[in-house]
């Protein structure tokens, strides 16, 4: 039975994007036409000091890509959200942001003033738009994650970037442990081959999620995602399921 979509809206691409996740909710994202980016960073709304933490993330779950059971870690050990459920397999963390520099050395300047929406947007830029208004600058900037993108490592230690990974239709979903600021845009993954700026629309939708078992997928992964829940428990004690 699927379940009931409490609220639905798309996201342009080249765009930007943030809003309040309360914990016991999920936030489902739909690659639209395929080849779509999603940049993502969260931070504790109660505490905007509070982040994520790529490095924490991929250690402590001992992997390089994000797929159906990984949780998203803060730098205080807690879990933002886990992965629930996850259509591709693979998403990158290690891709890190286009900025202004790099997107203009790619596919070229195109501003508000002369190009209306169809200007170039990047990632950095992007994120503070979405950190000022919750009075946060650059230095609140932390490593990104990129959902329906794949950077993957050859033999030789070189990473390079798999342009078929996500297909119309490929959706992850998130279920979110603890309230969490979601900051996102739709700007190009900074090694996406492609020649020309892509503008690639998702489609996000938030429901309920179902309270946590014992047996839940995501907290049994691994050891240290049972102790990064019991830390996320105890942040929320009062909070309800």
């Amino acid at each position: 039975m699927s379940k009931e979509i409490l609220y639905e809206d798309g996201i342009p691409g080249g765009s930007h994007w943030s809003m309040l996740m309360r914990k016991g909710t999920e936030l489902r994202l739909v690659d639209k036409q395929g080849g779509a980016n999603v940049g993502m960073l969260f931070y504790n709304p109660s505490n905007y000091l509070e982040r994520y933490n790529a490095p924490d993330t991929l250690k402590c779950q001992h992997t390089f890509k994000l797929t159906r059971g990984h949780c998203l870690y803060s730098d205080m050990g807690r879990i933002f959200c886990s992965i629930v459920e996850d259509t591709l397999g693979w998403h990158d963390t290690v891709g890190g942001n286009t900025t202004k520099q790099s997107v203009k050395m790619k596919w070229g300047e195109r501003n508000y003033q002369d190009y209306r929406n169809e200007w170039y947007l990047n990632g950095y830029d992007s994120f503070l738009v979405e950190l000022a208004k919750y009075g946060m600058n650059e230095r609140d900037m932390a490593a990104n994650l990129n959902l329906f993108s794949k950077v993957a490592v050859d033999d030789e230690g070189n990473m390079f970037f798999d342009k078929t990974n996500s297909k119309e239709g490929a959706a992850i979903t998130l279920r979110f442990e603890m309230d969490t600021q979601v900051m996102l845009h739709t700007c190009p993954h900074p090694m996406n081959p492609a020649t020309e700026y892509p503008k690639l629309p998702v489609v996000y939708q938030i429901s309920e999620a179902e309270c946590l078992t014992e047996n839940d997928y995501c907290q049994n992964l691994c050891a240290e995602n049972q102790r990064g829940f019991k830390n996320t428990e105890l942040y929320n004690i009062g909070c309800g399921c």
